[in-house]
């Protein structure tokens, strides 16, 4: 829906690397011949472009040795994920999401792009609310008609963890 190519159009399948992307982790690796980097994982991950079936900066031979979070952050943390079924499925649409007191904070979406979703202007909309934080996620949308109702889907989700998050914060 966002982010992606008219080569591919399929979602990113994982929770862990939504979460993840929220708290600005770092992929460590190694290449075949020694030299280690650092990746920020919001660099992590590729625009489809041509070569959709390349996902990630990794070079062949390079292994990820670890994945660093930064110290943690306060305020209220919360995950959701909305699934077709109870069992192990990969999301529809998860939001994850970090308030703080004064109202700023951080969201990221799985199941909407080809990657983890989060981009700063929807940080900096957090105060505004709901739609605000909407708006600047999906600015740049290009639903299909089997995935549009996902946009649906993906308001009632952020809306749902951001009002939980702000009544607990």
């Amino acid at each position: 829906m966002v982010g992606g190519s008219q080569a591919c159009i399929a979602t990113h399948p994982g929770d862990m690397p939504v979460a993840m992307r929220l708290l600005d982790a770092v992929v460590e690796t190694v290449s075949a011949d020694g030299k280690a980097r650092n990746i920020p994982l919001a660099d992590f991950y590729r625009a489809p472009g041509k070569t959709p079936h390349i996902e990630t900066v990794l070079t062949p031979g390079e292994l990820i040795t670890a994945v660093t979070l930064p110290p943690p952050v306060g305020g209220q943390h919360i995950y959701r994920k909305v699934r077709d079924r109870a069992s192990y499925a990969f999301a529809l649409v998860s939001v994850a999401a970090i308030v703080q007191p004064d109202g700023s904070g951080r969201v990221a979406l799985g199941g909407v792009a080809h990657k983890p979703w989060r981009i700063a202007q929807a940080d900096a909309q957090l105060p505004q609310g709901v739609q605000a934080v909407y708006d600047a996620l999906f600015a740049e949308a290009h639903p299909t008609p089997e995935n549009t109702f996902k946009l649906t889907l993906a308001k009632r989700t952020l809306a749902s963890v951001l009002t939980e998050a702000r009544a607990k914060v």
